[in-house]
């Protein structure tokens, strides 16, 4: 059974609502660098990851090198799964093989990863890719996982606790992730998690709209660690290119993410609640 994270070693008591609003994704693009930066400055984000092997990963770098103020994890990639915007890894593909398609990209499907990716060459590149971050000045507070692709096997999931080891971050798991995923019995005694994690959901866009789910969500926090994925960028001519064919976490939808984090509501309805913010600075003085 694993094990939540002792909050109260950091001065919050038990019935405290901790929240951390984190945005996934920054380095895929002008766009959702630029919105995720601006949610970071001016609304309720505090948190985000960096996709190192993607085109706009020098950008995002280079402000996690000169705004360290900020919680800025390591979102380790091992997916490209965009229809005519493609990525591979950081290291020559002739290294990595098994996580590439015929073109030299990554697995566009977490399913094709599952089948094809040895975890040896996922490790190589992963730390590749922590490497080229470090060596760019970028000082991770954590690390966690495109799509969550590391919580799809024992195996994947063994290479993400020894790279949190191995770099002393903690790394970002969750019980109701890994179900998702097809795989709920990996978790350990020793593996922290978070109590609880929030996303959007493509059917409540469509419906009610994502302020209603995300205003809900808020409203029905509970005590402990939440944590809330989002996605922001501008529902620009770029991103439009970047999502083609994909509504779901499409450009739309990033900027709806954008849009509720950054209104003055949201930071409103959080006060009204007495929600704190939490940040993974703050994990890793109980983790690490």
């Amino acid at each position: 059974m694993a094990k939540y994270y002792d909050l109260e070693r950091l001065g919050y008591s038990k019935n405290d609502i901790l929240l951390m609003v984190h945005a996934d994704d920054a380095g895929l693009s002008c766009s959702e660098n630029a919105a995720t930066i601006e949610a970071l400055e001016i609304g309720i984000v505090n948190s985000y990851g960096i996709m190192v092997p993607c085109p706009w990963f020098l950008d995002m770098a280079n402000f996690a090198k000169h705004h360290p103020q900020y919680d800025c994890g390591i979102h380790l990639t091992l997916t490209s799964e965009w229809k005519q915007y493609k990525f591979g890894p950081v290291l020559p593909y002739s290294e990595v093989p098994s996580l590439v398609d015929k073109q030299g990209f990554f697995h566009a499907k977490r399913e094709l990863v599952k089948k094809f990716a040895k975890p040896q060459e996922v490790k190589k590149e992963l730390k590749a890719q922590i490497d080229r971050a470090l060596a760019y000045g970028v000082r991770p507070t954590h690390l966690d996982s495109h799509m969550y692709t590391l919580g799809l096997t024992k195996e994947l999931l063994a290479v993400y606790r020894e790279l949190g080891k191995e770099y002393q971050l903690p790394i970002f798991l969750s019980d109701q992730l890994l179900r998702e995923v097809g795989n709920p019995h990996s978790l350990q005694e020793e593996d922290n998690i978070v109590n609880a994690v929030h996303l959007g959901d493509f059917k409540a866009m469509e419906s009610i709209g994502l302020d209603e789910l995300y205003t809900q969500q808020i409203n029905n926090l509970k005590a402990g660690f939440n944590v809330i994925l989002i996605h922001t960028a501008f529902d620009n001519m770029e991103m439009k290119q970047v999502c083609m064919d994909h509504p779901n976490f499409g450009s739309q939808w990033r900027q709806m993410d954008f849009d509720f984090f950054t209104d003055p509501n949201t930071a409103k309805l959080l006060k009204e609640r007495n929600i704190k913010p939490i940040t993974w600075r703050e994990i890793q003085k109980i983790t690490l």
